[in-house]
């Protein structure tokens, strides 16, 4: 029974990790982007905004897997494992989105927000999975 206990408590804490760095990811997403994410995929149903969005949880959720899954046997390794690796991927996605932004043409933020799909959404979308994928695979 203690074990099952202990379960909870470390799935707990992972998961209330886990929650935190997918919020900061929002905040990401929405600072990168003009106007209020929120009001753009929820009121406007801005599916540009979306999948950017989405991307991005994936991508975190991938990295907070890996993490999770890599260092379970140490309980306090793997809480600080999984900030530092889940932080490092948001900062890693910021930065890709910034190079992006820079050697295209326009701004990428805009274009991420408008009405008509773009192209841009794609590959942004497959930024955020590629450092994703590469943080995730530093990990193990």
């Amino acid at each position: 029974m203690s074990d099952i206990v202990n379960g909870l408590g470390r799935a707990t804490a992972y998961g209330a990790l886990g929650l935190l760095l997918l919020v900061l990811g929002i905040v990401l997403v929405d600072v990168l982007t003009p106007g209020k994410l929120g009001r753009q995929i929820w009121q406007e149903r801005n599916r540009n905004a979306a999948v950017v969005l989405s991307s991005s949880l994936l991508g975190i959720g991938g990295i907070v897997f890996t993490s999770i899954w890599t260092t379970y046997d140490d309980f306090g390794k793997g809480l600080v494992s999984t900030a530092a690796f889940g932080l490092l991927g948001l900062v890693m996605m910021a930065v890709a989105f910034l190079v992006v932004d820079l050697i295209t043409p326009g701004r990428l933020g805009a274009t991420l927000v408008e009405r008509e799909p773009h192209p841009a959404v794609w590959v942004t979308a497959s930024c955020n999975l590629a450092v994703s994928a590469i943080v995730s695979a530093s990990i193990a």
